[in-house]
């Protein structure tokens, strides 16, 4: 076998050319959306195809980010192939139309072409062209043909044929015989259009002159440029046998099912030759040109004639097998006779459904719209007619749903709007199952997750939070802590706190509490104070970090809880100067007589609060008494002769607290026979040397304070005296006028204002003034405190009045009006008072003497 002509690259190139050309521009088939090409075989890579880009109506510049591509089973060739940058169809490596197409016909490539963004699907046909690459080839390059002398002139004898795998016209056209005086030849076309040569015998043979001829038989295909092959026949001159084996019929036909076993009989061969002896016996045999794959498949018995089937048969390989049988008997000069089987294949329900995700998108977003294509499914039987017939569907009670879109193809789509937070992840059976009988089915699970949408506000555990913190706690320590939910998961679910902007008592939250952004938990900045807040309130956001974010608010109610720090507080009569208070008693006073009311308060509340007086120290428990409520200071018996002129008592005032505090005030009680007409209410006496400090520097101390106080009281008394003189209408007896003097005889108060004691206080002779001073009041706020000074007296008065109200802005007369030059600071100012347990004003009389 030789080569006909050169099949270089250049000529395949030109022959590629030529078959465009024939072809003409692309052949557009719009059958539900399908467009069909011609190309042709053996083109080198990246030979131009088609303009997907345009035939398709494709906007070339977004093929890549929409993924145009070509969808193709796994492990299947890629023989073509698309440029994302212009669209075009291209080879991508070298297509066998042989190979590729192994029966003859009309060789397509089905080529799938998906698009994303939005979805789209569009089929193209391909039709590869044969190309004459191929030169007819025989079996053998030297066929031995045995021929007895005695043969007729006339007498055929068929050759074996050339196969070429191109078709049409580029299959084997011609057969031609190299010139000799002996044979000619004859071409025969078969009913499949398949050429075979058959040697005629021209002339008479001579054994005995010669033995063996030798021709050159050649076959020609009909392509461009022309191709053909070559075997050398050697003719033997044998003796007569002068009889053939002869078949019953040229051609033969069988159906069999395409799942027959091994060893099952195709058909029974029947030749006769009308010799006898060897010359009469028959073989039978494959013929020369047999291919491989008949070979594999069937066998025949040499001697029976039974063509047997040997190995598996295939209905979607190939559906029609074609085997080429020859007899010969056994004689010399045996000639062989041919005959063709046809074995029609049944198909058989034998291959299940494929099913292939050509295209998945996910996972798919929550609010994802229903009709949102999920996935692109394709489905293939290779089985034909009603076995290749396939029905897809999906599992029960799932949002999804197949569409079909092309034959065989199912695009999968939502039906109802997704919740991650019900299922975040759906299995969804995807069932495929042909219409042979028996049915064959396959199932494909189709994982596909739910994304997460930040559709889910954070949610509090509780409505709002009550936290009750004691006072004096440590700054920035963990108060309380809250907590939030929410059902979204990752960045949409994590949770950041914060306090909102606000005012407590007119200074920002943001210097009260703090929170922890992370977990939660809130920190008190500042040391708290019942005393100064009670109870405040802040709102509290829980955000997540979704976009948008969405938040949740609640109220934190922090309520401070009083502790017992705080001391009661002596406020009548208050000690000044290391001096004690004192008092004159009548030493005719009865049993229960009032000689005073200690008055105290305490700024903590509740119990903490509630105050308790008793004796501490007296001279004598036997003459006074404290009430443990009111902290009355009474007689209890009468003053007898012996009893001592002087009475020191120590009262302690405890609060109710654990561990109760207390304060204690020393009092001075003077037994006098008869009361003087004017009198102080207090008289600072110096404390008796063992109470005393016997430290010099303290002694120092007091002497100062005592000159410090004697100066500015003298100041006091001339400025008053200059004032009074200075009235244009001086009053006879009483030079203080009423809207200045609260206190002198002439203008005395209510009831209401000033509670005294039986005895009515006279000025003595020659009293002619007293000066009134508004002390602003060193205790408890909203008590308004008096001092009286007379000029003649050397001694003072203090009185403890009702509350009264501060001078109101609007009074006309500036003698009403508060001076500077007017008021003394009693003592240091105290905390607010916690009035819980203040007694009524009838109980808070302070010390006096009458």
């Amino acid at each position: 076998m030789g080569a006909g002509t050169g099949s270089g690259r250049g000529q395949l190139f030109l022959r590629s050319v030529l078959f465009l050309l024939l072809a003409g521009p692309p052949a557009h088939h719009p059958v539900r959306g399908q467009l069909r090409y011609a190309v042709p075989e053996e083109l080198e890579h990246g030979a131009f195809v088609a303009n997907l880009g345009e035939d398709l109506g494709l906007d070339v510049s977004t093929l890549s980010a929409r993924r145009f591509r070509i969808v193709s089973r796994a492990g299947a060739r890629q023989h073509l192939e698309v440029n994302l940058e212009n669209g075009i169809l291209f080879v991508n490596e070298r297509i066998d139309r042989e190979e590729v197409c192994e029966a003859g016909g009309t060789c397509l490539l089905h080529l799938q072409l998906l698009v994303e963004s939005p979805l789209e699907l569009y089929r193209v046909e391909v039709e590869v062209l044969d190309i004459n690459d191929h030169a007819p080839t025989f079996p053998w390059q030297e066929y031995v043909l045995e021929v007895a002398e005695s043969a007729v002139l006339g007498a055929r004898f068929p050759l074996e044929s050339a196969q070429d795998p191109d078709v049409g016209t580029n299959s084997v056209h011609t057969y031609r015989l190299s010139p000799n005086g002996f044979f000619s030849l004859e071409v025969q076309t078969r009913s499949d259009a398949s050429k075979f040569a058959e040697l005629v015998l021209e002339r008479a043979l001579d054994r005995e002159q010669q033995r063996v001829h030798r021709v050159l038989l050649t076959a020609l295909d009909g392509g461009v440029p022309e191709r053909s092959g070559t075997a050398h026949i050697v003719i033997t001159v044998l003796d007569a046998n002068d009889n053939v084996p002869a078949f019953d019929q040229p051609s033969y036909g069988v159906s069999l099912p395409e799942d027959a076993p091994a060893g099952t009989l195709v058909i029974q061969l029947n030749a006769t030759d009308l010799d006898e002896g060897p010359n009469g016996e028959i073989e039978y045999s494959f013929s020369g040109h047999a291919p491989p794959r008949v070979r594999e498949l069937f066998h025949v018995e040499p001697r029976s004639g039974q063509v047997l089937l040997k190995g598996r048969l295939d209905y979607e390989r190939a559906s029609l097998h074609e085997l080429y049988v020859q007899a010969k008997d056994r004689g010399p000069s045996a000639v062989a006779v041919h005959c063709r089987v046809l074995v029609h294949l049944l198909d058989v329900n034998d291959n299940a459904p494929e099913v292939t995700l050509t295209s998945v998108s996910t996972p798919v977003l929550e609010d994802a719209p229903p009709g949102t294509v999920i996935a692109v499914i394709s489905v293939l039987d290779r089985d034909s007619g009603d076995n290749g017939r396939v029905s897809c569907e999906v599992g029960p009670n799932v949002p999804f749903e197949l569409r079909s879109s092309f034959r065989n193809y199912y695009t999968l789509v939502t039906t109802q709007a997704l919740d991650r937070e019900v299922v975040p992840e759906y299995n969804v059976s995807i069932t495929a199952r042909d219409m042979g009988s028996p049915a064959l089915l396959t199932r494909s699970t189709l994982t596909i997750p739910v994304s997460d949408v930040n559709d889910n506000a954070p949610r509090f555990l509780q409505p709002s939070y009550s936290v009750y913190v004691m006072e004096n706690n440590a700054p920035g320590a963990s108060i309380c802590s809250v907590s939030a939910l929410d059902p979204d998961c990752q960045q949409n679910a994590y949770l950041s706190y914060s306090i909102a902007d606000g005012h407590i008592h007119g200074m920002p939250v943001g210097t009260y509490v703090s929170i922890n952004s992370d977990s939660g938990h809130m920190y008190a900045l500042r040391s708290l104070d019942y005393e100064q807040i009670r109870s405040f309130q802040i709102q509290v956001q829980a955000q997540d970090a979704g976009f948008p974010p969405l938040s949740a608010n609640v109220t934190v109610h922090i309520f401070v809880l009083d502790q017992n720090d705080n001391a009661p507080v002596i406020v009548s009569p208050m000690p000044r100067n290391g001096s004690v208070a004192t008092e004159l008693v009548p030493r005719s006073a009865r049993p229960g007589y009032l000689v005073g009311t200690v008055s105290a308060v305490d700024a903590d509340a509740g119990l903490n609060s509630r105050l308790s007086y008793q004796l501490l120290q007296a001279t004598d428990f036997t003459l006074f008494s404290v009430a443990p409520d009111t902290g009355e200071l009474r007689t209890l018996r009468s003053f007898l002769e012996q009893d001592a002129s002087r009475q020191q008592l120590v009262v302690q005032v405890r609060d109710g607290g654990q561990p109760a505090l207390s304060a204690t005030v020393s009092l001075l009680l003077s037994v006098v026979e008869t009361m003087p007409q004017t009198l102080s209410d207090f008289s600072e006496f110096s404390l008796p040397p063992e109470v005393s400090s016997s430290s010099p520097l303290t002694l120092y101390l007091l002497v100062s304070l005592g000159s410090i106080s004697f100066t500015f009281l003298l100041a006091i008394l001339i400025l008053t005296a200059i004032r009074c003189r200075g009235e244009r209408r001086p009053r006879q007896g009483d030079s203080c006028l009423p809207p200045r003097c609260h206190c002198c005889p002439g203008s005395r108060p209510s009831s209401d204002g000033l509670k005294t004691s039986n005895l009515t206080a006279q000025p003595p002779a020659g009293t002619t003034a007293a000066t009134c001073l508004d002390v602003p009041a060193g205790g408890p706020p909203g008590y308004c405190y008096k001092v009286c000074l007379g000029p003649e007296s050397a001694q003072s008065d203090f009185m403890f009045l009702k509350p009264c109200s501060p001078p109101r802005n609007n009074e006309k007369d500036p003698g009403k009006r508060s001076r500077p030059d007017q008021h003394l600071q009693v003592s240091k100012e105290a905390k607010q008072p916690n009035t819980d347990w203040l007694p009524p004003n009838t109980q808070r009389p302070a010390l006096k003497r009458y």
